[in-house]
């Protein structure tokens, strides 16, 4: 299984090659969320939407 800090990282640098850079703290919560393949609950949609893979609750 991959590190929730190895897919911070590898968020951080994927959003950094598209000119795309992600404040950190939300990349460290998609990646909680994605090694553990859970859902994230939030009214943040938007900052989210690029994460492939990540299940959102949004009510």
């Amino acid at each position: 299984m991959t590190s929730a800090a190895g897919r911070a990282g590898e968020l951080q640098a994927y959003a950094q090659l598209r000119g795309r850079t992600r404040p950190v703290n939300d990349s460290w919560i998609a990646a909680s969320r994605l090694v553990r393949d859970l859902p994230l609950a939030t009214f943040n949609v938007k900052d989210f939407a690029e994460h492939k893979g990540l299940a959102m609750v949004r009510e």
